[in-house]
Parts: structure tokens; C-alpha cells; sequence
């Protein structure tokens, strides 16, 4: 049967914003490709840097995957090898275990992996191959922890696959190991994977408090200390609501409490360090964050001034459904610059009130994905850039305004104080670029055309 519009609409992305639709909802026939549970349980794994990833399936599941993807680590470069049982014809009439087993085998034996994740597709899914007791037998062969994630696309969408990998965490790696010493300002950050390296824009600020971060859930992470997470003090979940469900079993299981923070925009930064001093219930370490904070932001204020000075009153149109939205409205807000439009695609009723809060009651709000609609607000109200996905540059050349790929996968790190900084800086490059004023030049030929005349 032929799949309706609405379930061909009802994309991860618009699943995970929507309040009506559940993280866990099966999706129809055709509605999960480029953006499946497999998909997303291997964004969430793929940082355990020290750990071999193994899609158990064709070997186009895994090319979809590695190098797309910016999650940067500090050490170890395994997670960046594609591994794969390349499921063939054969594979699929006879099964493939066997021939799993001997991959992971060797591997172990080449690579020395802390861990290796199996991860199933959807072939092997239904051709009912026993990655669990490939798994067991693998680990106890060679002594190296081999852990089954059962994420084949169909299951459901990107928020239900994240889900999946927390839950293999939570049952076959968190609690396995103990760590060398504890304290009692450890903590867990759980739901950032460090794309671009944000994470270490945060990092800097808890090592001043004198705060540990016992485990990374999974951003520049490393096999042990994902092991070792159950001592933690306290779980910051970081803009990842399907993980969550990951800090509540933890706390039902472990008695560990948990806070939902966010760690892009100044504000939200700020909040975040008070909360976890809070939640830690220490009152020198809260008196020192409040000295850090106003630290952080007086220093942030100062090397905002000169891009505030060349910046204040610029219009722009912003076009992402994002979380980088959010990151070039506070950037914005330190800028004085003017949002005269953003789109709301993605967003839910509670985050468009907030976006109209924010930017006020007069700001147009975008419902549909329409250049043509875009280029005539850009005319109308003067706007001075458009800051979109690429696909939107030839609208930014039409109306001969500056354009700013917020969506290009770069090395920038949005995170902390430094984040700001960050995006500052490229709405400033953006702005300065000098092919911005050859385009409103007359061509050589109509140059040519005039002096004829």
C-alpha cells in the first residue's frame, strides 16, 4: 500500500520537535530511509573513540555513515576505521553469523579494540542472524567486551535508535568496571558527542571549578570510563531528550540524580555550571562558579566589541530548523543585530512562543519552505544576510545580499563562552567577505555594452 503524505512527512526530524508524536512511533514502509534507528544509534556510539564499530549488513549501510559525521577525539583514531560484514547475496540465503564471528575475531586480533559494537541492519534483522550469541561468543574467545545494538532502520525514527544505543550502554557497559578513585564532584555528560570539538569549550570551565567529568556519554569518549559512569555524583543531560530515558533508568537503578541542561548560548552556559554547583551541594564550589561566570562573561563582553561595533543593526533572515538557530539568536542578541525573520518548521507551539518572544511580536515567522517566499521578505524589509542551508545561496545571489551556510559541517565549536565567540565571528567574516561587493558590480560585458553606447 502506497504510504500517505502524512506518514511520508513524519520525518525524524519533525517527530522529535512535534509534542503529538512519540520518539518511539513505528514508522509506515519508505518513510525511514535517510533517517533510521541504525542512523542514529551509530551517531551516539560512533564517539567511543577506543571501541571498533561493526555494521553487521551491506557494506552501503556503512558508507552512509563515516565521514559525514564530526565527532572529534583527543586520542585514539579506531572509531574512524568502517568496519563491516558486507552481507552479500549468499549471506542473506544462508546466513551470515559465521562469518560475523570470523570478522570480529580478527579484528580483536589486528586492532586490539576496548570493545567492539555489532551493530545490526535491516538485512540481518530479518534474516534472523544471532548477533547476540556472536557477541558472547566473541567475547569470550578473545576477553574483549563484543556488545549487540539492536538498531535496524525499520524499528522507528532517530530518536527511538538513540534510545536503543543508551540502552545498550546502560545493559552490557555501564557498571562493568569501577574506576580508580572517585570524588565528590564527579559528574557525567550525557547527550553531547563533541562535533567539531564543542565539548572542549566546556571542559576548560569545569576543570577550573574543580568538577570531574567521570564519563562522556559518548562525546571524545573512551570504552572505561563509559564503564566506570555508575560512581558519578550527578548526570547532565545535554540538548538530548531521547538520552534521558537513559539518566532516568540510571537514577532508578544507581540513585544517581540527573539535570537537563543546555550548553550553547551564554545564558544557557551560565545556568548550566550554577545548576550542577547546586546539584553537587557544595557552597565554595557554588560561591566559585559565581566568580567564574562573571569572569567568563565580562572577558566574553569585551572580545564581543568590536564585532558589536561593526555589526549592531544589521538585518538578517534566518532559515534553519536546527539547534543553530537557537545559537545565532543569543549570538545576535550580544550583537544588536535584528532577526527580522526565522523559520519554525521544526519547532514546537512552546519553542515558537519563544521565539516570538524573543525576537517580538513583529518578526515574520516562516511556515513553509519557499525561496521565492524568502526572496521577497528579503526585498521588502531590506534584509542585510541570509543565513540558510546551502541550497539557499542562489536566493542570497539574487537579492546580492551576503550568505552564511549555517548548515555546512565545519570545524567550529559552538559551545560555552567560546561558542558565541565563535558564531560571531563567522556572521562577521560573512559580512566582511569583499565578493559581497562584486556582485551588485555591472559584469565586464554589460561594462563593455555601456561605453558602446
Amino acid at each position: 500500500m502506497k504510504p500517505s503524505p502524512e506518514q511520508i512527512n513524519n520525518s525524524p526530524t519533525s517527530s522529535e520537535h512535534d509534542p503529538q508524536k512519540k520518539s518511539t512511533q513505528i514508522p509506515q514502509p519508505g518513510t525511514a530511509q535517510g533517517g533510521c534507528a541504525f542512523d542514529s544509534a551509530m551517531m551516539t556510539l560512533l564517539p567511543i573513540a577506543d571501541a571498533a564499530h561493526v555494521v553487521h549488513g551491506p557494506s552501503g549501510c556503512a558508507a552512509s555513515m563515516w565521514g559525514t559525521y564530526g565527532s572529534l577525539s583527543s586520542n585514539s583514531t579506531l572509531y574512524k576505521i568502517r568496519f563491516t560484514s558486507e552481507i552479500e547475496e549468499n549471506d542473506i540465503i544462508f546466513g551470515a553469523a559465521k562469518k560475523l564471528y570470523k570478522g570480529i575475531i580478527e579484528l580483536q586480533r589486528r586492532y586490539k579494540p576496548a570493545a567492539v559494537f555489532v551493530y545490526s541492519t535491516c538485512i540481518t534483522a530479518l534474516i534472523g542472524d544471532d548477533i547476540e550469541g556472536v557477541c558472547k561468543d566473541a567475547t569470550e574467545a578473545t576477553g574483549i567486551p563484543a556488545i549487540a545494538v539492536h538498531c535496524p532502520g525499520f524499528i522507528g525514527s532517530q530518536n527511538l535508535g538513540t534510545r536503543v544505543a543508551g540502552e545498550a550502554l546502560l545493559e552490557n557497559v555501564i557498571g562493568t568496571e569501577e574506576p580508580d578513585f572517585t570524588t565528590s564532584k564527579d559528574i557525567n555528560l550525557i547527550g553531547e558527542y563533541n562535533i567539531s570539538g564543542a565539548i572542549w569549550n566546556v571542559l576548560p570551565l569545569l576543570e577550573k571549578l574543580g568538577i570531574r567529568v567521570l564519563a562522556k556519554i559518548t562525546g571524545d569518549a573512551r570504552y572505561k570510563e563509559i564503564a566506570c559512569a555508575h560512581r558519578a555524583k550527578l548526570n547532565v543531560v545535554l540538548s538530548s531528550k531521547p538520552l534521558t530515558s537513559l539518566a532516568k533508568r540510571m537514577k532508578k537503578r544507581y540513585g544517581m540524580p540527573y539535570i537537563e541542561e543546555s550548553i550553547y548560548g551564554v545564558e544557557q552556559i551560565s545556568q548550566c555550571l550554577q545548576n550542577i554547583a547546586a546539584n553537587l551541594d557544595d557552597a565554595e564550589l557554588q560561591e566559585r562558579t559565581a566568580m567564574l561566570i562573571s569572569e567568563e562573561t565580562a572577558a566574553l563582553h569585551e572580545k564581543l566589541a568590536p564585532f558589536r561595533t561593526q555589526l549592531q543593526g544589521k538585518r538578517i533572515l534566518l532559515y534553519t530548523g536546527s539547534f543553530k538557530s537557537w545559537l545565532i539568536i543569543y549570538a545576535a542578541q550580544k550583537l544588536g543585530i535584528q532577526i527580522i525573520a526565522t523559520s519554525t518548521l521544526n519547532s514546537t507551539e512552546e519553542e515558537r512562543a519563544r521565539i516570538k518572544s524573543l525576537l517580538g511580536q513583529d518578526s515574520i515567522i516562516l511556515n513553509q519552505d519557499s525561496p521565492a517566499e524568502i526572496l521577497q521578505i528579503i526585498i521588502e524589509n531590506q534584509i542585510d544576510m541570509l543565513i540558510a542551508g546551502e541550497r539557499y545561496l542562489d536566493t542570497a545571489l539574487t537579492a546580492k545580499i551576503p550568505f552564511l551556510n549555517i548548515k555546512a559541517e565545519s570545524n567550529h565549536p559552538y559551545a560555552g563562552y567560546a561558542g558565541i565567540l565563535e558564531v560571531s565571528k563567522e556572521l562577521y567574516a560573512a559580512f566582511s567577505n569583499p565578493v559581497w561587493e562584486h556582485i551588485h558590480q555591472p559584469a565586464p560585458w554589460e561594462e563593455s555594452k555601456a561605453v558602446g553606447e
